[in-house]
C-alpha cells in the first residue's frame, strides 16, 4: 500500500484578496495538523466578486516570486510540512497590457516554488471571452514528483483538451490537479463530472480537480481515482476534505489496463501534421 493523505479545498472566494489569503492559511494550518502532505486549492483562489474585469484583475496580480500572496503560502507550507497547489492572477510581463495570467504553483513542503503553470487553454466559449483579461501561457510544465507522487498541473478549461492531459501523463503523471472555477450552465455538470473522470480513464490516474462554489460557479470538487470511480464528490458544500491516495491502486490500473503501452505510437507520427494543424471545422 502506497497511501498519501491529500486534501482539497472547495472555496467561495471572496472579493477580498486578503480574506482570501487568510482562509488558505488557515487551511494550510488545519491539512498541516491532520498530517495531510498535499492541499490543492482551486481557480480564482485570490478573488472574485463584482467588477472582476480586467482592471481589477491587474490591481490583484502580483509576481510568483515574490508577492506577498505566494511569500505567505510558502512560510505556510513549510510551518505546516505540506505541498502546497495554489493558483493566483499574475502581473504579465508587458507594460502594453492591463491583461494578467491565472496561474497555479506548485509549492513544495519545504517552501520552495517547485512549478509554475500559466494556463494555456483561455475560455473563450459559450459567452465568456477570458482572453479579453487573461494572457495565454505558452507552455505546458512538466510533472514534478512529491512525497505524494508524481503531479501534473492543468487549469479549469484545459480538461476539455484531452491532447494535454495525454502528454502529462506520457511524462510520468501519477496525479492530474487541474484548480477549476467552472460556471454554471446548461449541462454545465454533466460535461464537468464527465470529463474529469474521462480525464483519469484514459490516462490510469488520479485526477483532483478543487472548484468555485457560490456566485455562478458549479462546485462538484472532485477526486477520482484511475479506474474512473469518484472517491469525492463535494457537491455545493464550501470548505476542505481528505481524502487518501493509494499509488498502489494506479500501478494496478496502468498493470490491468495498460493504455500507456498499448498506444501505437508506430502510426502517431504518420499524422502529426494533422494533429497540429487547425481545424477546418468553421461552424
Amino acid at each position: 500500500m502506497e497511501i498519501h493523505p491529500i486534501a482539497i479545498v472547495q472555496m467561495n472566494s471572496s472579493g477580498d484578496k486578503e480574506e482570501n489569503l487568510r482562509a488558505s492559511l488557515d487551511l494550510i494550518r488545519e491539512a498541516g495538523q491532520k498530517r495531510v502532505q498535499l492541499i490543492c486549492f482551486p481557480e480564482f483562489q485570490m478573488g472574485y466578486g463584482s467588477g472582476n474585469e480586467s482592471q481589477r484583475l491587474e490591481e490583484m496580480a502580483e509576481s510568483v516570486r515574490n508577492g506577498k500572496f505566494i511569500l505567505e503560502l510558502r512560510r505556510a507550507a513549510k510551518t505546516s510540512n505540506i505541498h502546497v497547489i495554489a493558483t493566483i492572477y499574475e502581473k504579465g510581463n508587458s507594460k502594453n497590457t492591463s491583461r494578467v495570467y491565472d496561474t497555479a504553483v506548485l509549492i513544495s513542503n519545504d517552501g520552495t516554488i517547485v512549478s509554475v503553470y500559466r494556463k494555456v487553454h483561455l475560455y473563450d466559449a459559450l459567452g465568456v471571452k477570458e482572453s479579453l483579461k487573461f494572457i495565454a501561457g505558452n507552455n505546458i510544465a512538466e510533472p514534478n514528483r512529491t512525497s505524494v507522487g508524481v503531479v501534473g498541473m492543468m487549469i479549469c478549461y484545459d480538461i476539455r483538451f484531452p491532447e494535454m492531459s495525454r502528454i502529462l501523463a506520457v511524462q510520468g503523471a501519477e496525479l492530474l490537479v487541474m484548480p477549476s472555477a467552472w460556471f454554471q450552465g446548461v449541462m454545465k455538470e454533466d460535461h464537468w463530472t464527465t470529463l474529469v473522470k474521462a480525464r483519469s480513464i484514459e490516462n490510469g490516474l488520479y485526477t483532483i480537480a478543487p472548484n468555485q462554489v457560490g456566485k455562478t460557479f458549479s462546485g462538484r470538487s472532485l477526486v477520482v481515482d484511475p479506474f474512473g470511480a469518484a472517491i469525492l464528490d463535494m457537491g455545493d458544500r464550501e470548505g476542505m476534505e481528505i481524502v487518501d491516495i493509494d499509488l498502489s491502486r494506479l500501478h494496478n490500473v496502468r498493470n490491468s489496463l495498460p493504455l500507456l503501452r498499448n498506444r501505437r505510437i508506430d502510426l502517431y507520427g504518420k499524422h502529426i501534421g494533422t494533429f497540429t494543424r487547425e481545424s477546418s471545422i468553421t461552424h
